[in-house]
């Protein structure tokens, strides 16, 4: 399995995209703003979209991408999501206002795409590729994915804040490799807790939770632009001062381009 990072940033600016992620050639977990560098053909061959949850920067290029292929589509693609981030889309964005409603058209017999609703805990296959789709903790409703490869698993947090149930979960599992956000630098702790988001000491407790049953590779993701080399250098720094929490993970820093083979 194939992962191609096409964005993890928390915002836009030049050589910055929002989160979305590539996996193989037709799941996209995501539609931030990095989905706007894929080619139509590329584009064209996504025929699963795993959402994370309804805020901005990770649905914005969903609606231009249906627009841009849904005339293309020999099938209405299907739109994977928790029941309450359906209904925000439904609202505020397929509302026939903002967006046009392309789950219903050009027709309801033949749409551009379908909803498919989730629960936390779901297991279920996406283009032949088992998905479980696991807990976050947001501000709005929100889930995390983990997707199986051939080499284990490749999980993803979503935006989240401290996570206990996450971690029960990652226990059990195989994991090759996880992403997970670190959106704030621990000048801004409170904003990140008001924000249900971590920051480098929220991370390093969450990680002391985490007993993987193999050495992977632990990639930090959602920071803003200006934030980025503030956020690692505190992380690093935290894993020399916290020996007591006993996390000897190694972390490294997400970048767009980057592809994995899990």
């Amino acid at each position: 399995m194939k992962v191609r990072v096409l964005g993890c940033s928390g915002a836009i600016a030049r050589d910055c995209r929002t989160t979305a992620f590539l996996v193989d050639e037709h799941i996209l977990v995501d539609a931030g703003t990095g989905v706007g560098d894929l080619t139509v053909d590329e584009m064209l061959a996504i025929d699963h979209v795993l959402l994370t949850h309804s805020h901005l920067d990770h649905i914005a290029a969903l609606p231009l991408m249906l627009d841009a292929v849904g005339t293309r589509r020999s099938k209405p693609l299907t739109l994977h999501a928790l029941p309450e981030t359906i209904s925000a889309l439904q609202q505020h964005i397929f509302n026939g206002v903002i967006w046009p409603d392309f789950s219903q058209l050009p027709s309801s017999h033949a749409p551009f795409f379908r909803y498919a609703p989730i629960n936390t805990g779901q297991q279920l296959e996406a283009a032949g590729i088992a998905v479980e789709v696991l807990p976050a903790v947001h501000t709005v409703p929100a889930v995390g994915y983990a997707l199986r490869g051939s080499e284990g698993w490749w999980a993803f947090s979503g935006d989240t804040g401290p996570n206990p149930a996450l971690w029960q979960r990652l226990n059990h599992m195989d994991i090759a490799m996880l992403v997970i956000e670190t959106a704030f630098s621990g000048q801004e702790q409170e904003l990140a807790q008001r924000s249900q988001h971590l920051a480098p000491s929220t991370l390093m407790e969450e990680l002391a939770q985490w007993k993987p049953r193999r050495p992977c590779p632990v990639y930090i993701t959602h920071a803003k632009p200006l934030e980025t080399d503030r956020i690692m250098d505190e992380i690093y720094g935290l894993g020399a001062d916290r020996a007591a929490l006993t996390v000897h993970h190694d972390i490294r820093w997400l970048q767009a381009g980057q592809e994995f083979a899990i």
